[in-house]
């Protein structure tokens, strides 16, 4: 009983500096994966979101939902159609998506936030002109309907709620400069806003250790090693947009990006305020220790 007490100790200790060191600054969170639909995990997620702002911290939650889409499309008989691995969204998908998001996945982390000692507010691209977007096309040129990418980002509404105590959870659906609804790649969003606001840190949660390399996670990469990565045969699915996306926010002067399992209990707190961390931790510089 003791020993654990020291060794709780301990861990404070260590996270010190990383409190004093991250206090005041902004840090993005890919809110993803199984972390998703795991009731145990979405509770223990919520109160290290919680924690991180008590210790001065400014928290900030991006969330997709690409599984609970698919599992509202089935339940009213619509099947998903994927062209060059991007989701076609017509405009029926595209209502489906924004309730989805906008409203079951974001008023529910909202409610976890707030039930775990938090403020949150729930937003979407939408609310105050967060976010503008264009139409895409898939790279074999093909249309993908109302799917969108991120062309500018209005800082302005996260300063104020940041600043006055709120935690902004974020859906990954915003509209075009002619008013259309569009459904974005939330990794894509996560890193636009992080640039946009001079995030110190950018985490993408997923449901993977980090980059894995022949096998062997990678704990620590500059940008050079993460541009020379992209064409790895072992950066594939799920891990080349993050990956792509990490590089587009350390050209942004986001000081560092990590990609983690969020399957992990605390995964958070054990990235940000451990000497090691537990994950894959992409910086814009030379590799250095310390989170």
């Amino acid at each position: 009983m003791f020993e654990e007490k020291i060794k709780k100790a301990k861990i404070l200790v260590e996270a010190l500096p990383y409190i004093r060191k991250f206090s005041g600054k902004t840090v993005i969170i890919k809110y993803g994966g199984s972390l998703m639909v795991n009731d145990d995990l979405k509770a223990l997620f919520t109160e290290d979101i919680v924690l991180l702002k008590y210790v001065g911290i400014n928290p900030i939650i991006v969330h997709g939902g690409g599984k609970e889409i698919s599992r509202w499309m089935k339940k009213v008989g619509k099947e998903a159609v994927f062209i060059d691995g991007l989701r076609f969204t017509d405009s029926e998908t595209m209502e489906i998506t924004e309730m989805v998001l906008s409203g079951k996945i974001n008023s529910e982390v909202v409610s976890l936030v707030n039930q775990s000692g938090g403020k949150a507010v729930g937003l979407s691209g939408k609310d105050a002109n967060l976010f503008i977007a264009r139409k895409v096309k898939s790279k074999t040129n093909r249309d993908l309907g109302f799917v969108g990418d991120i062309e500018n980002v209005d800082i302005t509404l996260l300063n104020t709620l940041c600043d006055k105590g709120y935690i902004p959870v974020i859906s990954s659906v915003g509209r075009s400069y002619n008013g259309e609804t569009l459904n974005m790649n939330a990794d894509h969003v996560a890193q636009s806003i992080s640039t946009a606001l001079g995030a110190v840190k950018l985490i993408y949660l997923t449901d993977v250790q980090g980059i894995m390399k022949a096998g062997k996670l990678l704990n620590r990469i500059n940008l050079k090693e993460a541009e020379e990565l992209m064409s790895h045969p072992d950066i594939k699915d799920g891990m080349l947009p993050k990956l792509s996306c990490s590089i587009e926010a350390l050209k942004g002067k986001v000081d560092n990006v990590h990609i983690i399992n969020g399957t992990v209990e605390h995964a958070l707190l054990l990235e940000i305020f451990t000497d090691f961390g537990i994950g894959t931790m992409v910086l814009g510089g030379d590799i250095k220790y310390g989170n």
